[in-house]
């Protein structure tokens, strides 16, 4: 059941959405070769409360931590952990926040001073399919346009594999809302956009082939050839003429251009 959400409610998603792109930011200032993925973690946790939230993942169906810290070829859901970052890795970082009433959902990949050229690409072009995604997230288009659109300039046009076992999603009261909104399809086809709906739009982009598997600890997704994959998030609401993006990157670009350890001349 998909429901649309007042002007009202669409204000109370933005705070909760902003929080999480200032806990995102926060998290950049502190990337760093020898820091573990766990400190970052629990960083965002203690962010998040101290400004009045709960971490929308932590206990979210047995998710144990507040943050997904998603490394190298893990694409989505990792657990943060004690190992060390390198400086020629890649980092996902995907956060949430409940804040009166309502979740934020938000996504950003970092690279560290290292990483390689290819990688760089892959991360430009994953976060421009984000934008060209949310330029279709107007009423009277449908969800197959987002989709299309997404697929269309990764996997068609810079042949890169575009994940099928993971979606976007609507966002509002619950983390997962309906509609499921793919990174691949048909233009013209699902659900029919209307204004008033809220959803979060998210490319998960592999270097190399499609294919991912689970990794034991059950909820790690991680690409089946070892290749890496970047994953960028906006939760948007759906206008007449243009999508309103209710997430936003503004502060998280400034900490990562700050930051010497992090490369941010891929965009």
């Amino acid at each position: 059941m998909i429901i649309y959400k007042t002007k009202e409610e669409v204000e109370l998603i933005r705070q909760s959405c902003l929080l999480v792109n200032s806990s995102i930011a926060e998290i950049a200032k502190h990337i760093k070769p020898g820091v573990s993925t766990l400190y970052l973690n629990n960083l965002a946790e203690e962010f998040i409360r101290d400004h009045g939230a709960i971490p929308s993942f932590k206990n979210y169906h047995g998710f144990p931590y507040a943050c997904c810290m998603s490394v190298n070829d893990a694409v989505v859901h990792g657990f943060p952990t004690g190992n060390e970052l390198k400086e020629d890795d890649v980092i996902s970082v995907d956060v949430g926040a409940f804040k009166n009433g309502f979740h934020g959902d938000s996504a950003y990949t970092f690279a560290l001073v290292n990483v390689k050229d290819e990688t760089k690409k892959l991360m430009r072009i994953t976060k421009e399919s984000l934008y060209k995604g949310i330029e279709k997230a107007i009423a009277g288009n449908r969800v197959g346009d987002i989709s299309f659109a997404i697929q269309e300039y990764t996997e068609r046009k810079n042949g890169y594999g575009v994940v099928r076992e993971l979606v976007g999603h609507g966002l509002g009261k619950d983390l997962h809302e309906d509609p499921q909104v793919p990174n691949y399809g048909k233009r013209g086809s699902g659900t029919k956009l209307q204004e008033g709906l809220v959803i979060a739009i998210e490319p998960m982009i592999n270097l190399g082939k499609r294919y991912v598997y689970n990794d034991k600890d059950g909820w790690t997704v991680r690409t089946k050839d070892g290749k890496p994959s970047a994953h960028y998030e906006h939760t948007v609401c759906v206008k007449k003429d243009k999508a309103d993006i209710l997430s936003s990157f503004e502060a998280i670009e400034i900490a990562e251009k700050a930051n010497p350890n992090l490369c941010s001349d891929y965009y």
